[in-house]
């Protein structure tokens, strides 16, 4: 794709670069940017900036933050005995759409993938495991995506609490093998949240 502006090739370029966004999308993005007016622009640039400047992680559950604690750690009516296992902020607004769950979350940062180079120590487990020896949990919700990166992720946490006190459940399987939580339809992910069975089951099914 040949541009007449050095300018408009690097905004190009650069908006590329997103996910999901390929060369002619992004010229569409770039041109929709250049029509705005410049005070517009100039926000949507301050307001990007000022989120990579300032965000932050959750010092309890690693959800991203723009204090220490996040609002729903800090909302004093939500339970914090209950505790959903997801992978990433994504999961989490998923779940939160569907106004079905009232606990906490614990996010993990990512999935046991090895072929990615990615082992548990690369994921936030340890604090959750400290989380459940502290007696600080009740009930862990696991809510990763049915794919073998998750169930495998499940498995390792498990293995590392079954022993312990702590109720171990799992959404049900309302979403289908392979999906991602953040595509799941608000009433099927969360029935899939209420009517959550023992993770015990989920290994007889498999």
């Amino acid at each position: 794709m040949e541009f007449s502006s050095r300018l408009l090739a690097n905004a190009v370029d650069e908006m590329s670069q997103l996910p999901g966004i390929g060369k002619r999308t992004a010229l569409r993005l770039v041109l929709h940017l250049l029509d705005q007016p410049q005070q517009q622009t100039k926000a949507l640039a301050n307001s990007l900036t000022e989120l990579k400047k300032h965000i932050k992680k959750c010092r309890n559950c690693h959800n991203i933050s723009d204090q220490e604690l996040c609002e729903i750690c800090s909302n004093t009516s939500r339970n914090e005995k209950l505790v959903c296992v997801v992978e990433d902020i994504r999961d989490v607004l998923a779940i939160e759409a569907t106004q079905l769950f009232n606990g906490h979350y614990h996010v993990l940062g990512g999935k046991i993938s090895p072929i990615d180079g990615i082992g548990p120590s690369q994921l936030s487990i340890d604090s959750l495991i400290k989380k459940v020896d502290n007696n600080q949990i009740e009930e862990l919700i696991f809510a990763l995506s049915s794919t073998v990166e998750g169930d495998t992720t499940n498995f390792y946490i498990y293995n590392q609490l079954k022993d312990t006190e702590v109720k171990l459940s799992t959404i049900a399987r309302g979403i289908p093998v392979g999906d991602d939580l953040e595509f799941a339809d608000q009433i099927t992910l969360g029935r899939s949240i209420t009517q959550r069975v023992p993770f015990e089951n989920s290994l007889k099914q498999d």
